[in-house]
This record gives structure tokens, sequence and C-alpha cells, in this order.
């Protein structure tokens, strides 16, 4: 279903010989998205932390005029020409041409590059097309003068086109995805910042990303997502998924710790639990990966700290943390945790909603 709203009606000017930058970070869902239908469009609701230090930074060339009917692009990550992306980009090209006719008029130039490791469990595929959307408004406001609200949700439109969770990366701090009876303005065309009560506990957030296994995944999240459209415990899992967001409301209203990591670990084990009991079925964690979950579980229990973890659909643990206690969760990853990572090494992140 094509949304008018968003399409360019005006004319591309001096966009020849130009270059737009933006730069999008990556995000960490605490409810999943997990299943899609349509184009790129959730079964579920699914709610975000925006992080801060990993991200990808993209620079959109305009380089000359495209005479052929196609697409003609080049594409350099971490400054090295690269084939390995062009089918992806090129899909979202397509189906995005009708919202910004312009792109196909040029031969372009996508340089992008990352601050962590390229498809290891962090969202990269969010991140890379919420940059490149974001380097694509940039050029249609530099000709179209939209409003700010209107460039914001267009931006958001645009990345769902290229990566369903890429919406949730392209503005706010805390960010719903997929229309929620209860959630005001909710959409399952683009994300929104979170617009309900937020307590101050969940506002200076950690997120330590700790590598069990930085090389890239055996399954892509396409993939995944596919494979719950004949799931046998698929509706299930959109019900609990969106009893879960009901939930987490009240949970990020009244700053509670305990419930919040209950729904989000949980949220964490079903995503795997539907990997696992697909056809094919798969298993992307890893020993290590058990390994620091069992760890994290006695140390909670033992110290009472506000911590737990999350997953993505990789072998990596996110280690949730209120920075109030972020001296004793660093001596708790140098002491026991950073020796299941691989090479030890762990990348620190964080959330910050103003």
């Amino acid at each position: 279903m094509q949304k008018p709203e968003f399409v360019c009606h005006k004319k591309a000017r001096y966009l020849l010989g130009q270059s737009f930058s933006a730069s999008a970070p990556s995000n960490i869902a605490l409810v999943k998205y997990w299943g899609k239908y349509g184009e790129q469009l959730p079964t579920n609701t699914s709610i975000s932390f925006t992080l801060n230090a990993c991200k990808t930074d993209t620079k959109l060339v305009f380089k000359s005029e495209n005479k052929s009917n196609d697409f003609v692009f080049d594409v350099f990550f971490e400054g090295e020409k690269s084939e390995n992306f062009k089918p992806k980009i090129k899909s979202f090209f397509e189906r995005i041409e009708a919202y910004v006719p312009f792109l196909k008029q040029y031969e372009l130039e996508i340089h992008t590059s990352n601050t962590f490791p390229h498809s290891s469990g962090i969202a990269s595929s969010a991140s890379g097309m919420a940059a490149l959307s974001k380097a694509i408004m940039e050029a249609e406001k530099s000709f179209s003068q939209p409003t700010e609200e209107y460039a914001q949700l267009k931006t958001s439109f645009l990345a769902r086109l290229g990566s369903g969770s890429a919406c949730r990366s392209t503005s706010g701090d805390l960010v719903v995805w997929g229309e929620h009876s209860e959630i005001p303005e909710s959409s399952n065309y683009y994300g929104i910042r979170y617009n309900q009560a937020l307590h101050p506990n969940f506002k200076d957030f950690q997120d330590y990303i700790l590598l069990v296994d930085k090389d890239q995944k055996q399954v892509s999240s396409s993939v995944g997502h596919n494979l719950m459209h004949d799931h046998p415990f698929a509706e299930q899992r959109f019900k609990q998924a969106n009893q879960h967001i009901t939930a987490m409301q009240s949970v990020l209203a009244s700053g509670d710790y305990e419930r919040f990591f209950k729904i989000v670990e949980s949220e964490a084990l079903s995503l795997h639990a539907m990997m696992m009991t697909s056809q094919p079925y798969f298993i992307l964690m890893r020993p290590n990966t058990l390994e620091i979950i069992e760890r994290i579980w006695k140390f909670r229990k033992e110290t009472k700290l506000p911590l737990g973890f999350t997953l993505d659909a990789g072998a990596n643990v996110h280690l949730l943390f209120s920075t109030s206690v972020k001296t004793e969760v660093e001596n708790f990853i140098e002491n026991e945790l950073k020796q299941f990572c691989q090479a030890e090494e762990y990348i620190k992140d964080y959330v910050n909603i103003k």
C-alpha cells in the first residue's frame, strides 16, 4: 500500500555534484520486532532504546546525470569499494523510487562506515539504512523545504523500506514502531518518539555490548522474519509482544527495574526461542552467550543491582544497567564477563533521554 503523502512531487534542482552526509545510531529493542507482512510492515509493536556510540556515518554523492533506466551507484564501505551491499541497496532504491524519484536521475556514490563490527548482532542494517535514508532526505530538503515533522516521519518511513528496525534509528531516544491501541500516533509505517510517561530511572542507562562472536551472522534477520509466516507459535508470540508493550508502559512510568528486566529478558529469550522452533530451525546463541547470561543472573541475585540483558538476532549480549551502578558493573565485566568475549572485547554504549 502506497502512502501518497510521502511522494516527492517537486522537481530536483542543483543536486549535480552535491553530497549530503548523515549519521544514524544503532538501536536495541526492548520489546522485539520479529515477523513482518506486506512491504516491511511489522506483525507486532516494538520499542527500542537508541544508542549513541554505535552508529553509521554515510555520505551520498550525486556524481553525474544517469542516462540509463536503472539505478546506477557504487558503494564504498570503510573506504573500500564493496559489491556486497549493492543488492540490498538496489532493492531499497526500488522500494522507495515512487517517494524519491530524483534518485534515479543521477549516478550515485555511497560512502559508509560503522563504529562497530558489521553484522555481529549489533543492528548494523538498522543504522546503515537509517543513515542512508537521512542523507536522501537531506537531499530532498535542499530543494523542497518540508516541515521538520514531515521530514522526520518520511525519513523513518523510507528507512523502514530498507530494514524494518531502521525506522527506529532515524530520530528519538526511546522509539515505538507498530500500531498499538494504547500509544497515540503509533504507526506500522514509521517509528515515533515514545510519548507516554517516563520515569527518570530509564533516562540515563548504559548498554555494554559483550562481543561473544564478531563474525557475520549465519542467518540474516530477513530470513528469520520470513520463517515466522508458517511458525507454529507465531500468533502467540505476536500476542505476547503486544501484551509486553502494554506492561512496559506502566513499568516505564513507575521506574520499576525488576519488572523492566523481566520483560526485556523474556523478550530476548522469546526471540531466540522463535529461531529454535522455526522450520528450518537455527541457533544464534553460543555457549559463551549462555555463560554470560547465567553469571548476570547470579550477580543480580547476590547484589540486587539494577542490571539485566537483552539479545539481538545474534550471539552478543547487551548488558543493560542504570548509570548509577556503573562502577560496580564495570568491575563485574572486567572480573567475570570479558573472558567470555571474543578477544575479551566489548563496546561501551549508552542511552541518554532528554
